[in-house]
Formats: structure tokens, C-alpha cells, sequence
């Protein structure tokens, strides 16, 4: 997997910083000290860049750059405005903007002693993610070997240089960055698997990378799909039935809270969906990759939990299928019958990641008995419509459930916005020939979904359902991550199991 940049902290001892090569990043607050080090040639220029407008213009988090400073040996020092009293996400940000220009060479940051490094650190390790398993490798030889494509069974390297970060208290600065270095590794893996190539990620290897995590301290099971049929989960099975790929669901367990029932965090894991049957149209088909963006995100939060020794009971379930036109594909018109034992009319088989999450939801209830569900999955467009790709919908049985992930997301500036839920929604999924239809149309369609996975949610189990399709895999880069996968939910859920499940020492 791509691991974050390595990071050392050290103590904020300047001396030899004229000879060191790569970048500096000097940390800047409204009346700070410039630190020492420095050539009188670069002392100079910053001070200049510091009294002129374009500083003036630079906002919080963001920097300015002076390239190849005179009486320096560094490539470049960049002036970053990290303001003491900033907010978390004001100083990730920071930190981001360091990570963004991060480069070969090594990197020194100047922090002195500011309070917010850690968050700093953590800003600067997520937005430096490259995800460059599948790029040619060069060497510095003109050798056929320089050519060759990488191998995407290798652990895929940082492309980074090492960050140097100087610290009044680097060890202090250190124990506060441990919870954060086990987040950017969770938001790493989480970004690895929405990235990877439908013919690497299958559902097997979906499946081994999740079992591999037993090395962490998680209890991982794996149901295949001899298990799945005695269980009853016929939604699950009928949308993976076109597929060579098996249908699985693996269990992730955390056990860090005692006797206390467990969250359930619930993903879909649809590694291609083509539609099916209901085929999609070609242009675009390729990001259909990211399909498993909710159970990518359940793993990375399972990760982190481990990684952190979390004192919390936490049980991750993902439901892992491919979506493929064949022969014996399911049909529009066939109608399955659920886990749960309620009917489903199949009117389009491009709403198949709520058959998924209908079998696993209910399997969750009966087998663990969760104090609490969250499921996630890149659900609908139609999300898409209604909140673009700053938000991710967020619905909910549950008032103050609803208040803690809103305010977990908040925190740490992941967009998430509540939608309805209400039963003049239901008619919409009545169906004439069974139970319930798995789509409502076009009106209302991230709600209508919702409405169809809270029919398999017992009505005294807190639950939310985040529809992520619009923040999982964006057209653009984001504050913290380059274009392509941005891990989101990893962070809020994270946050959300500390400030609300943990135990308190």
C-alpha cells in the first residue's frame, strides 16, 4: 500500500540550515520571530516578501514561495501562514500546502513551538498521497529494466523525500502525532483500494487485503458464497450473480471497549459496476472503479482503530460483488427475496448497491446487535445533483446520532448535509408484484434509496446512511487530497467513535 511521507521530528536546532539542499518551510504567525539559520541574503528577502502585498494576500494555511533563496543551499523556502489560534482544518490546511510542494529532495519544516504542529503534520502527510503503484518506474540507468511497469504486488513507495519537522518539543509533538500518523494510514488505505483497477481489485483481492489486517489485532472473517446462500442473502447474491468474481462479506472486528455492544459501520463493495443488465453508458464507465467507495471506507477506518489500539467495540461488514451483463445476470423484473425475508421487484439493475446493503444491514442486526449502524456507499447521482462534491448525504432514523456524525464531520472538515426521510417517500418503492421496488425513479432518488435501506434497519437501532458518491472520488484535487480518491469518512468516523463510543480513561 502507498504509506504516508516519513516524518522525523526534531528539536528547532537551526545551526548548518544555510547548507541543507531540498525546501524549507518556515511555519508564520502575525508577529513571529523569524527563525535563525538562515543566510543575511535570505533573511533579507523574507523579510522583504513579509512587508509586501502579496503576503498581505495570503490567507491562513496558504503560502508564499521565494525560489532559490541567495547564501542557500535549498531549493526554495516557502513562508506558510499558520496562524497560532488556527482551527484544525485552518491548519491542516497549512500543513496541506506544505505537502503539495513536496518534492524528491528532503523537506525541513521551522514549527518553533506551534500548538497546532500535529494537526500541521497530519494536513501535510494526507495531501502529499501519490498513488503511483502503476506508473513506469524510473531509474537513473538507461537500462530496458528503467521501463519496466511496476509490479502492483510491490509495496507502492512514497514519491517523497523525507520531512525534517523542527519542534521546541519534538518529543511531545511526536506522542501527539501518533493518532494522527494511524489516521493518514487509514485514509491511505482507503484511498489505495478506490484507486486500484478493477482487474487487480477483485473481489478476492479485496477480500486477502482485509484478512491481511490480522496482523493489526482485528478479527477479520471471511463468508463466501456457499455461506451466504444459507444465510438467505439472495439481494446480496442476485446483483454478483453475471460476475466471474465470487460475492463475499467480510467481517472486521475491533474489541478495544470491553463489553459494550458494538458500532456497525456497513460498506458497499461493488468493485465494477457496469450496470448490469441496466448497462451504464460507456463514457465515464471507467470511475465505476470506485464503486466500493463505502466499504474502502469502512476498511480504513477499521485500520486506524487498530493502529490507534481504539478503546472502543467496533465491527466493520462489507459486501463485496461485480456487476457484470452475462447470461445469467440478473433480469430487470426478477424479484429476490431478502435476508430479512421481504421481497424486492429488480426494476433497474443499476440500483444494486442497496440489494447489497439490504442483506448486509440486516446481517449486522442479527448477529451483533450493534448499539448503532452506519453504512456508507457511493449510491446515486442523484446525491450528486443535490449537493455536488462538497457533501455527502447524510440521512437518519436518529436526531442526536445524526448531531454527533454532523458534528463529527464538522470537526474535521469533511462536507456532510442532513436529507429527509419521511414515509410520503415510500410510495415511490411500493411495488405492485412484491414487497418493495429497489428504485423510485428519478424524483427524490438519494432519498427513495435511503428509504429502501431503512426498511431493513430495525426501528429501535440508531442508524445513518452516508451516500457518498459525490465526495468519494471528485473531478479535482481537494484541500487534502490530489485529484483522484479522497478517502472521505475515514476522518469523521475516526472522530466519531472517539468522541462517542470510546471509553474515557
Amino acid at each position: 500500500m502507498t504509506h504516508p511521507v516519513e516524518i522525523s521530528f526534531t528539536s528547532s536546532e537551526t545551526e548548518g540550515l544555510a547548507a541543507r539542499k531540498g525546501r524549507i518551510a518556515i511555519l508564520l504567525s502575525p508577529g513571529a520571530r523569524l527563525p535563525g539559520g538562515l543566510s543575511r541574503a535570505a533573511r533579507l528577502a523574507v523579510q522583504r516578501a513579509l512587508q509586501s502585498d502579496a503576503w498581505k494576500a495570503v490567507k491562513p494555511g496558504k503560502a508564499l514561495e521565494l525560489a532559490f533563496p541567495a547564501g542557500m543551499e535549498a531549493d526554495a523556502i516557502q513562508l506558510v501562514s499558520a496562524p497560532r489560534r488556527a482551527d484544525v482544518v485552518t491548519a491542516r490546511k497549512a500543513g496541506a500546502t506544505i505537502g503539495a510542494s513536496l518534492g524528491k529532495t528532503d523537506t525541513v519544516v521551522l514549527a518553533g513551538d506551534h500548538p497546532q504542529a500535529a494537526e500541521i503534520a497530519l494536513g501535510m502527510a494526507l495531501r502529499a498521497y501519490d498513488f503511483s503503484a502503476y506508473k513506469t518506474k524510473k531509474s537513473d540507468s538507461d537500462s530496458a529494466e528503467a521501463d519496466a511497469p511496476a509490479d502492483p504486488a510491490e509495496e507502492n513507495p512514497s514519491p517523497r523525500g523525507r520531512v525534517i519537522f523542527m519542534h521546541k518539543d519534538p518529543e511531545s509533538l511526536a506522542r501527539k502525532a501518533h493518532d494522527g500518523a494511524a489516521l493518514a494510514e487509514g485514509v491511505f488505505f482507503t484511498r489505495d483500494l478506490v484507486n486500484e483497477p478493477a482487474n487487480v481489485l477483485t473481489t478476492s483481492d479485496f477480500s486477502d487485503r482485509l484478512q491481511a489486517m490480522e496482523e493489526l489485532g482485528l478479527e477479520v472473517e471471511v463468508l463466501d458464497e456457499d455461506e451466504l446462500a444459507k444465510l438467505g442473502m439472495r439481494a446480496l447474491l442476485g446483483v454478483g450473480q453475471g460476475s466471474e468474481s465470487p460475492s463475499k462479506v467480510v467481517v472486521m472486528r475491533w474489541n478495544g471497549g470491553g463489553d459494550e455492544a458494538p458500532l456497525a459501520l456497513v460498506g458497499k463493495g461493488v468493485v465494477f459496476d457496469t450496470g448490469g443488465i441496466s448497462i451504464k453508458p460507456a463514457g465515464g464507465m471507467e470511475e465505476m472503479t470506485m464503486d466500493m467507495g463505502g466499504a474502502g471506507v469502512v476498511a480504513g477506518v477499521m485500520r486506524t482503530l487498530a493502529l490507534r489500539r481504539a478503546k472502543a467495540n467496533v465491527v466493520g461488514l462489507v459486501g463485496l460483488v461485480e456487476n457484470m451483463p452475462d447470461g445469467k445476470a440478473q433480469r430487470p423484473g426478477d424479484i429476490v427475496r431478502s435476508m430479512k425475508g421481504d421481497t424486492i421487484e429488480v426494476i433497474n439493475t443499476d440500483a444494486e448497491g442497496r440489494l447489497v446493503l439490504a442483506d448486509v444491514l440486516w446481517y449486522a442486526q442479527q448477529r451483533f446487535q450493534p448499539s448503532g449502524i452506519v453504512d456508507l456507499a457511493t449510491l446515486t447521482g442523484a446525491v450528486i445533483i443535490a449537493l455536488g462534491h462538497e457533501n455527502a448525504g447524510v440521512f437518519s432514523n436518529n436526531d442526536k446520532f445524526a448531531g454527533q456524525l454532523l458534528a463529527a464531520a464538522k470537526a474535521e472538515g469533511e462536507g456532510a448535509w442532513r436529507l429527509p426521510l419521511a414515509p410520503a417517500y415510500d410510495e415511490l418503492i411500493d411495488s405492485r408484484l412484491a414487497d418493495i421496488k429497489n428504485t423510485g425513479g428519478r424524483p427524490a432518488g438519494s432519498i427513495t434509496a435511503a428509504q429502501f435501506l431503512q426498511r431493513f434497519v430495525a426501528k429501535d437501532v440508531p442508524w445513518i446512511h452516508l451516500d457518498i458518491a459525490g465526495v468519494a472520488l471528485p473531478p479535482g484535487a481537494t484541500a487534502l487530497a490530489p485529484k483522484g480518491a479522497t478517502g472521505w469518512g475515514v476522518m469523521t468516523l475516526n472522530r466519531l467513535i472517539r468522541d462517542s463510543f470510546e471509553a474515557k480513561a
